[in-house]
């Protein structure tokens, strides 16, 4: 596995070793160095491009590193940096993932994740190092202008959000 560090201290893109052959590849997709304690997978799928999921995270003290893979399909990848003492405190970090690439983000407490699908019928995994934990789930409105995520275009059907996810605060709200 390589990894690449992004603009923001904290968060890593990580790149398959694919070995190839006539059948096809093998990768290793995990490293303990990387996440030393996976304690829940999850899997989101989504059936329509254009659809946004986040701004998430835990609040202290169950803040959680999470491992992003994009299983089927294709996603725009988002990690916003929350952690006060930071120099980067909110700036975001954005990458596309798909299923082709192989590619997969890595990142640490005190960001907040989204992504929007960019395909019909994409998956994400996700691995975290803590479990969810209902009451600590916080979140950051996806289109706060103080941050200016520039998520990209959307299908001619528009932008599908929850009515959960499209509450959320802005940064410096309560």
């Amino acid at each position: 596995m390589k990894l690449t560090a992004s603009p923001l201290d904290g968060v890593w893109l990580v790149e398959q070793e694919r070995l190839v052959d006539e059948r096809g590849f093998f990768a290793r997709t995990y490293d303990a160095k990387l996440l030393p304690a996976i304690v829940q997978m999850s899997t989101s799928f989504s059936a329509l491009a254009g659809t946004l999921r986040g701004l998430h995270y835990q609040a202290d003290p169950h803040s959680e590193a999470k491992l992003v893979r994009c299983t089927r399909g294709a996603i725009f990848d988002v990690a916003l940096d929350l952690r006060p003492e930071s120099a980067t405190r909110h700036r975001w970090f954005g990458v596309e993932l798909s299923a082709e690439d192989g590619l997969a983000l890595l990142v640490s407490k005190g960001f907040a994740h989204g992504f929007q699908t960019l395909a019909d019928g994409t998956e994400v995994l996700y691995a975290m190092d803590a479990p969810h934990v209902p009451g600590a789930a916080r979140g950051v409105r996806w289109d706060d202008p103080a941050i200016g995520i520039l998520w990209p275009d959307c299908p001619s059907g528009g932008r599908t959000i929850s009515a959960r996810d499209a509450a959320y605060p802005f940064v410096g709200e309560p």
